[in-house]
């Protein structure tokens, strides 16, 4: 059964990759990364085709050369049209950030860092769009496009490789589940984590959990039986407070990215580009924190940590 989900993890830039199934209304682009300091500027387009000169349907231009904007517009038969231009407030040199394009029927919809950012009417039929290129200084971790109703396999994990060889910066496998890795250096303020897989159709919870030394720093706790997503710290034997507020942001069946942004004083917690949670650090500093654990009712696509 076809999943039509596109998934590319730590592309070279300039990058242009194929969206499988092409775009039709629902279509989901998250898109986690970090501006890279010294930008003059970088572009996210969503375009009919490979070649150099295949038209944009949608060029999303943030520029910092002179007034800080970003600027929307449309390529098509070599000619570009008028552009839209907004303030650039979000999207700060040197900061990580949440892209998240949705197509609408009338126009892509565009969230950064949970927060709504334009809408951009469409100028071309978006169904012609086939291919997402990202070029500029911009460091990217992970693209994922998926459809809002995917069509899911009835196994609860895909095989290995589907039978095809991996492309560069394109990934077919999922990850054992547990499934632990180290933070090198710690999980300090300005670095993200970022988690991409499948809630089980069944799913009762899944943890995600920041390991320190003494405990855990993080757990993350979706409970579908409860409805709530549960945070809380772990020192030593003993458990803190759990924190329950937010609402349950995750649905059994589908797919979901996470991502966990560290801050000074808070880690900034977003589900599928939208800021759902955030959560007072309890233990400092945080580069004590030294590893990552996911287990739970859930299959794993993507982690970039």
């Amino acid at each position: 059964m076809a999943f039509n989900q596109t998934l590319f993890y730590n592309p070279v830039i300039p990058f242009t990759g194929a969206i499988q199934g092409g775009v039709q209304e629902g279509k989901m682009i998250a898109i986690c990364g970090r501006v890279l300091p010294g930008v003059k500027r970088f572009h996210v387009n969503l375009q009919c085709g490979s070649r150099t000169n295949a038209d944009i349907a949608f060029h999303f231009n943030p520029r910092y050369d002179g007034v800080s904007c970003v600027v929307a517009n449309t390529l098509q038969h070599g000619n570009w049209g008028s552009e839209e231009r907004k303030k650039n407030s979000l999207l700060l040199p040197g900061s990580v950030f949440n892209l998240l394009i949705t197509v609408t029927r009338d126009s892509f919809l565009v969230n950064i860092n949970g927060s709504h950012f334009m809408d951009y009417r469409h100028r071309i039929p978006f169904n012609q769009v086939d291919t997402i290129s990202v070029g500029g200084t911009v460091e990217i971790s992970s693209i994922a496009c998926q459809n809002n109703m995917p069509v899911f396999p009835t196994s609860p994990a895909y095989p290995p490789l589907l039978g095809f060889p991996p492309q560069p910066g394109f990934s077919t496998w999922t990850f054992a589940v547990p499934y632990r890795t180290s933070i090198n250096g710690g999980f300090t303020p300005g670095k993200s984590i970022s988690i991409q897989g499948n809630i089980q159709p069944h799913a009762t919870r899944f943890h995600v959990n920041l390991n320190f030394n003494g405990g855990i720093a993080l757990h993350y706790n979706p409970r579908f039986n409860e409805h709530v997503v549960v945070r809380n710290t772990k020192q030593g034997p003993h458990w803190g407070s759990e924190e329950r507020d937010g609402g349950m942001p995750f649905h059994q069946g589908q797919p979901f990215t996470l991502t966990i942004c560290c801050e000074n004083s808070c880690f900034r917690i977003l589900v599928n580009g939208i800021q759902a949670h955030t959560y007072n650090h309890r233990i400092t500093p945080v580069r004590n924190i030294h590893s990552l654990e996911i287990d739970g009712d859930l299959t794993l696509t993507s982690v970039t940590v």
